[in-house]
């Protein structure tokens, strides 16, 4: 996957800014709808290729690296796990189907798309669907139709909870500039979205930063759309501490070649047949 970061893309990132933590003098009111035009405006983004450093702590201690990402809505990804001599592991998913290619350990391991088969390289148990959700800097939402909207020196905070006793908290800022405009007007950037069990831990938390505009080939009006070049995923429960530092992000048309997202064992590897983790 070629990357490319133009003169024109850097002078739109430096426009960017990042979201101001701070309530805007007219505030949304209605937390379903501010969660709706904060998605709305992800709307025109069919796919993404990026480049980022990955910095993961787990269970089997720190692994840092260069990964090559290629996100197609609305579950279909590639990462290219990346060394100075070439790949050291491709992960790919169709949706449906899994396969990594360990080349460092001469391995293809294949079989259903799962949270569990995708946290075997990112370290971060989580569907297609929702990772391609985080990484644009969007969040799953806690299904329910209780939720509150309350805004302050945080910026906004929107609380979904459950039957169950589960609660989402999802923390907004809005774009600078836009403290005095109405709320249909203003840019929600999602800064932290964080579930807690019934009891009141954290089950996950994902925080977003560093803000910037990246041109959008696919909006007739050509403007940007603000995603985040840092993006945290911490999961207490496994230990997993997931950093994505993106260098570079694009913008792009879906792959039409389905073997993109898809996989062959190489002539003499070992193939490993995968099932996923019962829930």
């Amino acid at each position: 996957m070629r990357l490319v970061a133009s003169s024109a893309l850097l002078a739109l990132l430096a426009l960017g800014g990042c979201p101001r933590p701070a309530c805007p003098t007219t505030p949304h009111e209605d937390p379903a709808r501010a969660l709706r035009m904060h998605r709305s405006l992800h709307r025109t983004v069919r796919a993404v290729r990026a480049e980022a450093r990955v910095d993961q702590r787990g269970e089997h201690g720190r692994i840092r690296g260069t990964v090559l990402l290629l996100l197609a809505r609305p579950d279909r990804v590639r990462f290219d796990a990346m060394t100075q001599l070439g790949p050291a592991a491709v992960l790919t998913s169709d949706g449906e189907a899994f396969q990594l290619l360990d080349l460092r350990e001469n391995r293809f391991l294949e079989g259903p798309t799962c949270p569990s088969s995708i946290a075997r390289l990112l370290g971060v148990e989580l569907g297609g669907e929702e990772l391609a959700r985080f990484l644009l800097g969007d969040s799953p939402h806690l299904p329910t139709d209780d939720l509150t909207i309350a805004c302050g020196e945080e910026g906004y905070l929107v609380t979904l909870r459950a039957e169950d006793g589960r609660r989402q908290e999802l923390v907004f800022g809005v774009r600078e500039g836009d403290a005095e405009i109405a709320p249909d007007g203003q840019h929600l950037r999602l800064l932290r979205s964080e579930l807690f069990h019934p009891n009141g831990r954290t089950d996950w938390r994902a925080t977003f930063d560093r803000y910037a505009l990246v041109a959008d080939p696919n909006d007739p009006e050509g403007r940007g759309v603000a995603l985040p070049f840092l993006v945290r995923f911490v999961d207490p429960d496994t230990d997993a501490d997931t950093e994505v530092r993106f260098t570079s992000i694009e913008l792009v048309d879906p792959p039409s070649d389905p073997s993109v997202f898809r996989q062959s064992a190489p002539p003499g590897v070992a193939v490993e047949a995968l099932e996923c983790d019962a829930p």
